[in-house]
């Protein structure tokens, strides 16, 4: 089995940690800002100097070509993401994204040569931090979203997604599409605390689970602080508030795999000696169920009505963005497998609690994922970490399961 130069791998994260490096210890690469390109800037040269060749695409995705024995075949594609939360850490996304950068210098290393065409994919704006939805590069490349419509999307500041393209000079670009993809394989540290806590370095990740993202506003009425008793008060904040954990209470219902996030809030035009007369909130809902995600949706727009109707308010409910439960190709998936039992590496079949530009790409090409530990189970967070040892297994497989899908053509390797 071949195995990558796990110091080296280090290294570059390392070193891409110190482009928009906080001050504790995280990153701020947001994407598509002079942070993002210099990351970009870096990992190109990294690439150009492997021998690869390098361009973007029509909405900023960055690819580089490592070529195959077989012109005609299609490319067997790896990567992640480089851009990151506001305050993200040094391994999401970007180790994806340099696992495959290693994937390619470890070929070179031991002058391996592949039928197909292997590329390495940064995708734009997968944190959505930026710029709304989030994973819109990989989103545009297999049709899910037009190009158009994100290129006309709006960061806080209003400035375009075709704006910061051209800030960043990325109109130089190539047109591609996800029916010249061979396979897809996407290393990632895992997000959360399973793996770490059952004590396998390995994840073979079988599928995403169900993502809904619902948009609440209440409506009351704006009054004074000192001169309204409470019974005559129409509070959106305090109906919000049971809301909230009427929503807490659905996840138990819908426990273990029901999940439920209010992630951002907005009262307009606060004051602190008035009463919120209205309130906006976020929902993400999540489960591995397709018809289970459907159920909490129903209980969560029931439940709110009633509230709302309860205490004389009005509740306006829309679903932002909805993301199916997608499972990945089991061909790839059983590479994956193989790569870690042939490894001698303890691993456990996993499904993605998050959101992947994978998940994207598995409704188009055939997809796997590995998964590493993260430590504590923590992630979009500075303090983010995870282990070398971890690391250096997660590329072990990943090379291997990429080099069994994309054909070793000379010479053999023992």
């Amino acid at each position: 089995m071949l195995k990558v130069d796990g110091q080296r791998l280090w290294a570059s994260l390392m070193e891409m940690a110190q482009v928009g490096a906080t001050a504790r210890g995280g990153v701020r690469r947001l994407a598509l800002t002079e942070e993002d390109r210099h990351g970009r800037t870096l990992f190109a040269g990294w690439c150009k100097q492997a021998g690869m060749t390098v361009h973007t695409d029509e909405v900023g995705n960055l690819f580089a070509r490592r070529e195959g024995t077989n012109d005609d075949a299609k490319p067997v594609l790896i990567g992640s993401h480089l851009d990151t939360q506001p305050e993200g850490g040094r391994f999401d996304g970007v180790y994806g994204v340099l696992a495959a950068l290693e994937v390619i210098r470890s070929l070179n290393d031991q002058n391996i040569q592949t039928h197909h065409p292997i590329e390495i994919v940064s995708w734009t704006n997968e944190e959505g931090a930026r710029f709304t939805p989030a994973m819109l590069g990989s989103a545009v490349f297999v049709g899910a979203t037009p190009l158009q419509a994100a290129l006309d999307t709006r960061d806080a500041q209003g400035m375009t997604l075709a704006d910061a393209l051209r800030a960043c000079g990325y109109d130089n670009a190539r047109h591609r599409d996800a029916s010249h993809v061979e396979a897809y394989f996407e290393a990632h540290i895992e997000q959360g605390p399973i793996l770490e806590s059952h004590g396998h370095p390995i994840g073979v990740v079988t599928g995403g689970q169900a993502i809904r993202w619902l948009d609440v506003d209440v409506s009351g009425v704006a009054a004074h602080a000192g001169t309204t008793p409470m019974p005559y008060r129409k509070d959106a904040f305090f109906a919000a508030s049971v809301m909230a954990l009427e929503l807490e209470a659905i996840a138990q219902r819908y426990a273990p795999s029901g999940l439920v996030t209010i992630g951002q809030i907005d009262v307009p035009n606060s004051s602190r000696n008035t009463i919120a007369g209205k309130l906006a909130f976020t929902v993400d809902l999540r489960h591995p169920d397709d018809a289970q995600i459907d159920a909490m949706e129903r209980d969560v727009r029931v439940a709110f009505e009633q509230i709302a109707t309860q205490r004389g308010l009005r509740a306006a409910i829309s679903t932002y963005w909805k993301s199916p439960a997608t499972p990945f190709d089991s061909a790839c998936v059983a590479l994956v497998e193989q790569a870690a039992q042939q490894l001698g590496y303890a691993y456990e079949r996993i499904v993605s609690g998050a959101g992947h530009d994978a998940i994207h790409l598995a409704r188009h090409v055939p997809t796997a994922m590995v998964f590493i530990p993260c430590v504590d189970g923590l992630s979009h967070n500075e303090a983010e970490d995870a282990l070398p040892g971890d690391v250096t297994a997660g590329a072990n497989v990943l090379i291997n399961a990429v080099l069994a899908r994309a054909k070793v053509a000379a010479p053999a390797y023992a």
